[in-house]
């Protein structure tokens, strides 16, 4: 009979061979025509959301956003089984320096053309045809990936309805005060020709050159001689400052010094911002191209000489250097000083700037710039974070937080591109007003006059992004539909480097035009990095492209890898291995749900047996079940996702496939076992349920599966999520089975042990204590099933072949008669070791019993749970003491040779 029923394997059942991709096209359609990812805005649910941090139309998506996407649907598919009214809401922004920059490449590489040959309007139309190319690109990786996000609420940053928003919050903004136009030192990049924020630049320590220069008193008195890093703008040089307690200056302060080639006259000055320890402790104040000299000229009204032009040359001001390179320059004019007799230089390393889009040496350059002032907006939004109104998870991400907006500068907003959001301001030629409106303008508000313009620059792209939570919400014109039902969200999962770019602007943005946070908590995850914990670059050659992992292997084989890789706020290193390991448990589960389609009746639905009904790997299994349930969802709901992959990876692989597939087959191979049924019942309930568990993290083989066993409902991600029934639990069964698992592990340990193939048939003899007998009886058919003995005897009171093998295990013996094929030499050494173990532990606890200091002050239970195991280790002793006796005295009445 069990011949016969082992060859059901050749059946064919709903489930063929895995083919991930053909899978994965055809469900993720599937779901798309059903419309199962759509809120349904069911107002009987609670609402829950999340929203895409929206990728660039730059080009295609890294592992980082595959991280990213992946961590988002977890949570939305969870919520959505959990019976939330769950939207995800996608969408892309248009990146306005990355975006133009990739579209003048391509003009110039395919038309030998700038941007400025051909116009602004055809310049912007194509970087609306380029866009239009890469968010599909980026819609379809979104799909590929399997992601559950509300394909008809996408949402893009310049869609009319979110460029509405901006103008408001712009024009509302400098109404209150907020934002003004001012002289100011800005980040300049002379390769992109636009201003930067602070955030935007990158800082790389770099081996340069200290500089000293002489500058001569205009009275013949001698000399100063000042240290930059800079020389090249030394033409903007309106002063040289000292700190007003150095000593050495002192008598030189008010003085003027004659400033080298264009012998222009600038005074000395006294500041506190000079370190007298840097350089000479003499300085060269330039207010225009530098932002602490700046600050110094603000207090000391000194007037501020740009030097350069917006391409990084110097300009008129430079007088026979006008139109060098600013490098050039710097290298003509050290040579001239130095032929002068004007200047010493010596190694320096500093820290140098550059553009984080081009790589550029950022500039700093004064000019009329859109600021925003933040210390008004910080205070609210680092108080929502401090009273835990939103929480950074991990928590510690909350100083990195609360420390920028501690020591924010004002944000400057306009940026000299074309592609973007325009900046909402009209300057009036006749007179010279500015009118900042919601509305285009063509008559000026102040004169009437039609000679009216807008300004050419576009706002920062984070300014937009912004605003990304309630503006595609609809804010500002519809504060009744999704704002009101989605607005504000619960979680927002992003990479930690974006903090100040985006994650406080939300907020203080938020907190300003609908009064409260834009989310609850904030998930911080790491990077991804290759094997080596090298950042994916280029110029290493390492990038790995989430598609071809994909193609190779499978979605949720990569999404399993990614979220289980690394705990959150942690960098995590990418390991193809890894990838091959997660999708062995598809394949694993896969096999397993083949396995229990063929072993069940297609024409009837297996039921969930009664208690009385379920055998003792039934009710094993269901307590797993529950307690693995129970775990999952506390390790999602406080966001352990690795936690979380893995406890649901060892109940499929270990509890399910490796032990109750192979103990369920004792009944559904026998077809005059009554519990065949309820074993059925029970394999079908605990697939589905596992399936479950497993779904957010692996979307498609869980719903091809689950659309193959007997079910209710169209599809797993909106089944009811299985967060464990009390009714389920069942201690002694666990405890029961664990006994037999101990067993089971014990004789495979004895076979390899002896070189036994597990195809030989053994004699074996189990001796429990008294209250195991009964249910080792019960489990008996599990233990010839698993161990294939030719019998096997449970009992206390047995006769022992003289020729055996033995494990001592808490609460039973297990004997393995090897009668002409036992080593009696080779037992009694392991017996020896293993008694030298025991004896180490037994006098380890009985030492530690014995300390009256541990004993009173250690928790009953604690001191009771010691004692038990001593005790158990000393009954283990003493039987093998005894089985250490029985071999010497064997060995010594057996003849020599």
């Amino acid at each position: 009979m069990t011949e016969q029923n082992e060859q059901k394997s050749s059946q064919t059942t709903p489930l063929g061979a895995y083919h991930a991709e053909e899978i994965e096209n055809r469900l993720y359609q599937w779901w798309m025509d059903q419309g199962f990812f759509e809120a349904t805005g069911d107002q009987k649910k609670k609402p829950f959301t999340i929203v895409m941090p929206p990728p660039n139309v730059t080009g295609v998506l890294h592992l980082g956003h595959a991280l990213d996407n992946t961590i988002q649907d977890l949570l939305i598919r969870m919520r959505r089984m959990q019976g939330y009214d769950a939207l995800w809401l996608p969408g892309t922004d248009h990146a306005g320096i990355a975006t133009q920059t990739r579209v003048e490449a391509q003009l110039s590489k395919n038309d030998g053309l700038s941007r400025h040959d051909i116009g602004r309007e055809e310049f912007v139309k194509r970087v609306w045809e380029w866009k239009e190319q890469y968010a599909e690109v980026i819609r379809s990786q979104i799909r590929r990936l399997g992601a559950s996000c509300d394909w008809s609420r996408e949402r893009f940053t310049m869609d009319p309805g979110l460029s509405k928003a901006v103008r408001e919050v712009f024009v509302t903004f400098y109404e209150k005060g907020l934002i003004y136009r001012g002289n100011y030192i800005i980040n300049w990049c002379p390769r992109c020709g636009t201003a930067l924020s602070d955030i935007e630049v990158e800082y790389e320590e770099t081996k340069g050159t200290l500089y000293h220069i002489t500058y001569p008193f205009t009275d013949g008195s001698g000399s100063l001689v000042i240290a930059t890093t800079r020389p090249e703008t030394l033409f903007g040089d309106v002063a040289v400052a000292v700190h007003p307690d150095d000593d050495r200056y002192r008598s030189v302060v008010g003085k003027y010094l004659r400033l080298p080639f264009v012998e222009r006259e600038i005074p000395v000055i006294s500041d506190e911002y000079v370190d007298p320890e840097f350089g000479t402790g003499a300085v060269k104040i330039t207010p225009a191209h530098d932002p602490n000299d700046f600050e110094v000229g603000q207090r000391h009204h000194l007037q501020a000489m740009n030097v350069m032009t917006k391409d990084g040359k110097l300009n008129e001001y430079a007088g026979k250097f006008a139109t060098l390179d600013r490098y050039e320059a710097r290298t003509q004019v050290v040579a001239e000083l130095m032929e002068q007799g004007l200047l010493t230089h010596e190694e320096h390393d500093h820290s140098v700037g550059h553009c984080e889009r081009c790589g550029t040496v950022v500039e700093p350059w004064l000019s009329t710039q859109w600021f925003v002032k933040m210390e008004p907006l910080a205070i609210p939004a680092k108080e929502v974070v401090a009273s835990g109104e939103t929480q950074f998870i991990p928590d510690r991400f909350a100083k990195i937080y609360s420390h920028w907006l501690e020591h924010i500068r004002d944000w400057c907003i306009s940026r000299q591109l074309w592609w973007g959001h325009r900046i909402p301001a009209f300057y009036c030629a006749n007179c010279g007003g500015t009118t900042v409106s919601r509305d285009d303008v063509h008559v000026c508000s102040h004169c009437g006059s039609h000679q009216i313009s807008q300004d050419e620059d576009v706002l920062d792209t984070w300014f937009s992004s912004a605003l990304w939570p309630f503006s595609t919400m609809g804010w500002p014109d519809d504060e009744t539909g999704d704002l009101a039902r989605y607005f504000p969200t619960q979680v927002l999962s992003t990479g930690f480097d974006i903090i100040y770019f985006w994650v406080a602007r939300m907020i203080f943005m938020s907190l300003s035009f609908t009064g409260i946070p834009p989310f609850e908590h904030v998930l911080m995850h790491g990077l991804v990095r290759d094997d080596q914990g090298r950042k994916f670059s280029k110029s290493l050659g390492n990038g790995i492209d989430p598609m071809d992992v994909i193609e190779k292997y499978s979605a949720d084989a990569l999404r399993f890898m990614l979220v289980t890789g690394a705990t959150l706020g942690q960098d995590m290193r990418f390991y193809l291995e890894r990838v091959e390991s997660a999708q062995a448990l598809v394949t694993k589960i896969w096999n397993a749900s083949r396995f229990v389609l063929m072993n069940i009746d297609s024409e009837s639905k297996p039921q969930l047996p009664t208690v009385a009904d379920r055998s003792l790997a039934d009710r094993y299994i269901l307590h797993r079940l529950q307690e693995t349930s129970e775990q999952v969802t506390q390790e999602l709901e406080s966001y352990q996702f690795a936690e979380a992959g893995k406890t649901i990876y060892e109940f499929i692989w270990n509890d399910f496939c490796d032990w109750y597939i192979e103990l369920a087959k004792v009944s559904l191979y026998d077809e005059q076992n009554e519990q065949k049924a309820a074993t059925q019942g029970t394999l079908v309930f605990v697939l589905d349920h596992a399936l479950r568990l497993l779904h957010p993290f692996m979307p498609f083989v869980t719903e091809e599966i689950w659309q193959a066993l007997p079910h209710d409902g169209e599809t797993i991600m909106r089944a009811s999520w299985p967060d464990g029934s009390e009714a389920l639990v069942d201690y002694k069964a666990f405890t029961d089975m664990m006994m037999v698992m101990d067993v089971v592990r014990a004789v495979r340990a004895l076979r390899h042990e002896k070189n036994i193939a597990p195809s030989k048939k053994i004699d074996m003899i189990l001796r429990p204590k008294a209250d195991r007998v009964e249910m080792l009886q019960v489990a008996a058919p599990y233990l010839v099933r698993l161990c294939n003995p030719q019998s096997l005897l449970i009992a206390q009171d047995v006769q022992l072949p003289e020729e055996r093998i033995t494990s001592v295990l808490a609460d039973v013996e297990i004997i393995v008669s090897l009668e002409g094929l036992v080593d009696l030499a080779a037992e009694q050494k392991r017996l020896t070791e293993e008694k030298k173990q025991l004896e180490f532990e037994v006098s380890r606890l009985q030492g530690k019993l014995n300390n009256e200091s541990f004993v009173a002050k250690a928790p009953d239970a604690i001191v009771q749970k010691e004692r038990e195991k001593l005790q158990g280790y000393m009954e283990q002793l003493e039987k093998i003491v005894a089985e250490l006796e029985r071999i010497v005295a064997v060995s010594n009445t057996q003849p020599t040779e």
